[in-house]
């Protein structure tokens, strides 16, 4: 199973291009092909990335376009594509969300795509948060949080075991016993989910009082010595170097040992895993900032 190195910091980022909400996505993104996605997952694979992460929307109701948008790509289909084209990053569902499918149907697809990718997926869980999506797809949004914890339960199973009762299914997953399941989310139920599992993917930066209750829950299930990702998402946006125009966002920028210095000033003592992303101008220019974060800054992460 995927695990970060004790000791260690790792980072990773969730893709441009896959999703183009109003919110986040820069205007080039509108005209970038699946080539300029490939480019930018490939830059992250070569330069020391732990993962690439891709969103899991399937259809966005009309009222709330003009802050969701409607690009959304099919998240397993978008992470197989990634994989034929990567060697070593992780490919991390962020987060797929589980009560839409039927447990079986979510673990054929995570068990093929770790295949597929020789051991690099991993299953970023999440229980929704768009009623109008939930209704389209005649899943109850009130019992989204039961649903999410009882479809893991059997998710978690079937990509453990070959046959859940008389009921098998090839091709199984590379890692063992299974790909690990990180949860995502910042509420207190999602917090003491993610405890039972290998893995939290907070909603923004990582709070004082999210970790103490992850930590709390995690002793109380005796899992306090077991190796887990405690996720961190660094904000603002990052610029290694010197931008040549004016940013959109706000934005960490100077040399790479500036960034690192912002960034660990701001990271909780006990996070491990970071999640960046970048402003820039165009396709080109957000590959060439993640291979320089990945060998200039990823480096000098450490406490």
């Amino acid at each position: 199973m995927l695990e970060i190195p004790q000791g260690t910091i790792v980072f990773g980022t969730q893709l441009p291009i896959q999703s183009q909400g109003p919110r986040f996505a820069a205007k080039w993104e509108a005209n970038a092909t699946p080539k300029d996605l490939l480019r930018i997952a490939q830059a992250a694979d070569r330069s020391g990335f732990f993962y690439v992460a891709v969103c899991d929307h399937i259809t966005v109701p009309e009222e709330r376009v003009p802050t969701m948008g409607l690009w959304w790509q099919d998240c397993l289909t978008t992470l197989g594509f990634l994989a034929s084209a990567t060697e070593n990053v992780a490919l991390l569902s962020h987060v797929y969300v589980i009560a839409y499918r039927h447990a079986l149907t979510s673990a054929k697809g995570f068990e093929t795509l770790d295949h597929l990718s020789d051991g690099r997926a991993i299953a970023g869980i999440g229980a929704g948060y768009v009623e109008e999506e939930f209704d389209a797809l005649g899943v109850s949004f009130a019992n989204r949080g039961s649903l999410t914890d009882s479809k893991l339960v059997e998710f978690a199973d079937a990509l453990s075991t070959t046959y859940i009762g008389n009921m098998g299914a090839l091709p199984r997953p590379v890692q063992t016993p299974r790909p690990p399941i990180w949860i995502g989310g910042s509420s207190n139920p999602a917090i003491r989910r993610a405890a039972a599992y290998e893995g939290w993917l907070p909603q923004g930066p990582a709070t004082r009082e999210g970790l103490d209750l992850l930590l709390s829950t995690r002793e109380k299930l005796g899992k306090s010595d077991e190796p887990f990702a405690f996720g961190h998402v660094v904000i603002p946006y990052l610029y290694v170097g010197t931008p040549s125009s004016e940013r959109r966002q706000p934005c960490y920028s100077g040399s790479p040992e500036q960034i690192a210095e912002a960034i660990m000033a701001e990271t909780p003592a006990e996070a491990n895993q970071l999640q960046v992303k970048f402003d820039t101008d165009s396709a080109a220019e957000y590959a060439e900032q993640v291979e320089a974060f990945g060998t200039q800054v990823g480096p000098l992460l450490a406490r």
